[in-house]
Order: C-alpha cells, then sequence, then structure tokens
C-alpha cells in the first residue's frame, strides 16, 4: 500500500531543495496564463468577438508597447517586467516554458536562488526594452510585445559560458526530429545564430520578436562572463543534461 502522506511529503521536500526560482517561475506563467482570456478556459471572457476584445485588451494592458514604453509613462516602464508572465498561446507558453525547465535548473543552482531570480528579471526587462528602444518609431510600434522569451534567452547565454560541454538532447527538424545528443555549446550556438538571421530579414507586424531573443542571449552571455570569469567555469556533471533543443 502507497503511503500517500510520506510521497506528498517527499515531494515537497525535494521541491524545496531544488531549483525552486525555475519551477516558481514555471508555475506562475501556466497559473497566469489558465486565468487570462487568451487560455480559452475561463468562460467568463465571452466568445466570439466578446472574447477576442478581452484577449486584445489583456496584451495591451500587460504586455510591452513600443510607442508608449519610449514615453515614459510610470505604467508602461513596468509591462517590460509584465509582458515576462504573459504568452500568445499555449503553444508559445509551453515552448518557453520547456526551455526554462530543461537549462533554467543548473544555471539556479550555479548563480543561487535570490541571484538567478534578479538575473532572469533583469535580463527579461532589458530585451524586451531593448527591442522596444529599436522599434519605437517603426510600423510595428504599435505591436503588443509579450512572452518570456527575451529572459529565458539570457538564461541560455548564460547556460553557454557557465556548461558549454553538458551534453543536450535535441530535436532538429531537418534530420526528421530524431533525438541526438550535442554538447550544448554547438547547439546554443547554432540556436542563436538562427536567432540573428532571423532578427536581421525580421518585417514589420505581428510575428517573433527575435532580436528580444538576440539581446537577452548577448547579456546573458555577457553577465556570466563578467560575473564568473574564465577560471570559475563549471564542469559538467557525470550524468548529462536532458531537454529538448527547437532550434
Amino acid at each position: 500500500m502507497i503511503d500517500w502522506r510520506s510521497a506528498a511529503l517527499g515531494a515537497w521536500r525535494g521541491a524545496r531543495s531544488g531549483p525552486t526560482v525555475t519551477y516558481g517561475l514555471i508555475a506562475c506563467c501556466v497559473l497566469l496564463f489558465a486565468a487570462s482570456p487568451v487560455s480559452g478556459l475561463g468562460p467568463g471572457h465571452g466568445t466570439g468577438d466578446e472574447l477576442l476584445a478581452a484577449q486584445s485588451a489583456y496584451f495591451q494592458r500587460w504586455g510591452v508597447i513600443p510607442a508608449d514604453l519610449t514615453q515614459g509613462g510610470p505604467r508602461a516602464l513596468l509591462t517590460p517586467l509584465t509582458a515576462l508572465f504573459v504568452h500568445g498561446s499555449w503553444l508559445h507558453l509551453l515552448g518557453n516554458m520547456l526551455f526554462l525547465y530543461v537549462f533554467g535548473a543548473m544555471a539556479e543552482e550555479r548563480m543561487g536562488a535570490t541571484g538567478f531570480g534578479l538575473f532572469y528579471l533583469g535580463v527579461g526587462y532589458l530585451a524586451l526594452a531593448g527591442y522596444a528602444a529599436v522599434h519605437f518609431d517603426q510600423a510595428d510600434s504599435e505591436q503588443t510585445l509579450v512572452g518570456a522569451s527575451g529572459a529565458i534567452s539570457g538564461v541560455l547565454g548564460a547556460f553557454l559560458y557557465l556548461f558549454p560541454r553538458s551534453r543536450v538532447t535535441s530535436l532538429f527538424p531537418f534530420l526528421f526530429f530524431l533525438p541526438l545528443r550535442f554538447p550544448a555549446w554547438i547547439v546554443l550556438v547554432f540556436w542563436f545564430a538562427l536567432q540573428w538571421l532571423a532578427a536581421r530579414s525580421a518585417g514589420a507586424g505581428p510575428g517573433v520578436a527575435y532580436l528580444a531573443h538576440v539581446i537577452g542571449f548577448a547579456l546573458g552571455f555577457l553577465y556570466a562572463w563578467a560575473r564568473y570569469g574564465r577560471g570559475d567555469k563549471v564542469k559538467p556533471p557525470a550524468a548529462a543534461t536532458e531537454g529538448e533543443s527547437q532550434p
């Protein structure tokens, strides 16, 4: 017979001793998305045009609008933080949370819970603000920017510096989605190159904010380099890091 009380207590202790900030960020993003009109789970948001209006108002309230951010209003200046917990779809949410789950735990262990939390919020803020600064006077300056991608890109950049030899199981579409294991530096450099090329060719209008990914990744890598230095890198643990990368 299973002792459910002991099992629950063991799970609770494991969560407390694990990457609490990483798990907490994932939980916050999932819960906030589930409660939002974008998830489609709340009947109180209505249907049809009413639901679309609620979704638009939600993004306008909590997302980053480049044209508004540059005007310097107090509420607008907070939106690069609130936008980190807003996602545009289930696929958007799950993709970001997968990357945070795979790469966040080891980064948090190295930086410490408080340091990792401040790093995540700071890099995420700067990545979205940097994107807004570039686009504030362009055709897409009224488009709303949401998502944790900038902050998570910063985590990837820091991970590349701290754990370049850790092996990551990746799925590459052009290789028929075969799970292949590569050192983290190969996967992450390849991912960054794709984001850079996409940012250079991205046009105006709705889409993926590749430039925010590039800014976040560069800031994360530079922070790890400046904070931990050449002689303070971490050797990969005996058990290789597992996860999926979607370049």
